[in-house]
């Protein structure tokens, strides 16, 4: 009976991770045939895959201006999904995400700093700067929230005042900077990919494929500490030697992620719960679908932000933010007794 259920749950999981992959790679081929002209999805195909086209200009519009957007979205999404699947596994509370407690805040604090007070700094220093800035706050949080050891919800509690702190570094940094930079920053912090070269795509994959790995890689750990701390000491879990881990885990790839795409929320707080609605309770299992299904929600939401009133575009942070603030709220008034 056990195993028959086991089967169960792994065919379902495995089909999901299917559908997903179907949907992410639909998304992703849309969003680089849509464009200030449209390119047929099929010649986007065989532009990929080396095939000459009728039109030999699409293969510099696909390979060089849309392709390298699409795959920050992509990149900058599963990264803030495994980040948010990792803090709310930490926690072991389902509303928290990078963006809520103070992680994105930090991070986005290093580098609004990093682009207003020093332009010319390479882009490849910036996933530095937003991981040393979502750090610092990390360490701060996990100070201040210590008492006898780092108790879940107090790592909420003083996460959402720093986010908060700082935000409003951030505003004074933005509003002190020359007017240019400030303009740029605030694009920035609304969440956009516009623009978006190689040379993001290789300064953020490294992080997110190592990262990521890692994650998958202690997992089981993850599902230890979600059953509760003394379980987990009971069965031969160092706490907060894997708890420090993983939070490292994930402020690395929430630092990475907002350094390149800005600013995207609450995609951290939506892919966790709608993997686990998809695919169970076991972090085995979520972490994977919430990577697919955060990357497959920026990948829409870019798209979206493109569509939705063209020529003009809106970042993708504001469509996320959107329909993930209703989320939120869905989840506060369905959890409110617990």
């Amino acid at each position: 009976m056990a195993e028959s259920r086991w089967q169960r749950a792994d065919g379902r999981f495995q089909r999901v991770l299917l559908i997903l992959g179907a949907v992410v790679l639909v998304a992703m081929i849309t969003s680089v045939s849509y464009g200030e002209y449209a390119i047929a999805p099929l010649d986007v195909i065989k532009t990929l895959l080396g095939i000459e086209t009728a039109n030999p200009g699409d293969a510099f519009a696909i390979r060089t201006l849309r392709l390298p957007r699409t795959l920050v979205a992509f990149l900058a999404g599963v990264g803030l999904a495994m980040a948010g699947t990792l803090t709310q596994g930490i926690t072991r509370n389902p509303l928290a995400a990078p963006s809520i407690i103070g992680v994105n805040a930090g991070a986005s604090l290093a580098a609004v700093t990093v682009l207003v007070l020093l332009p010319n700094v390479p882009f490849s220093v910036l996933p530095f700067a937003a991981f040393g800035g979502a750090l610092g706050v990390s360490l701060l949080i996990y100070l201040f929230a210590w008492q006898g050891g780092s108790s879940p919800l107090r790592l909420v509690l003083v996460g959402v005042g720093f986010s908060l702190i700082g935000g409003a570094f951030t505003s004074v940094i933005v509003t002190l900077g020359e007017i240019n930079l400030a303009s740029q920053a605030l694009v920035w912090l609304a969440g956009s990919v516009y623009g978006r070269t190689w040379e993001q795509v290789i300064a953020l994959f490294p992080w997110i494929a190592i990262c990521g790995v890692l994650a998958l890689c202690w997992v089981r750990e993850l599902n230890v500490l979600h059953l509760g701390d003394d379980t987990a000491r009971g069965l031969g879990s160092l706490v907060e030697g894997q708890r420090g881990f993983l939070l490292l885990l994930a402020v690395a790839l929430a630092g990475a992620s907002v350094a390149t795409a800005g600013t995207i929320g609450f995609v951290g707080l939506m892919a966790p719960h709608l993997s686990r609605q998809l695919v169970g309770s076991t972090y085995q299992a979520i972490l994977p679908t919430a990577a697919l299904m955060g990357g497959a929600i920026v990948v829409l939401a870019d798209l979206i932000g493109r569509l939705l009133f063209a020529p003009i575009e809106l970042p993708c942070g504001i469509i996320t933010a959107i329909i993930g603030a209703p989320y939120f709220l869905y989840l506060l008034i369905r959890d409110r007794e617990r």
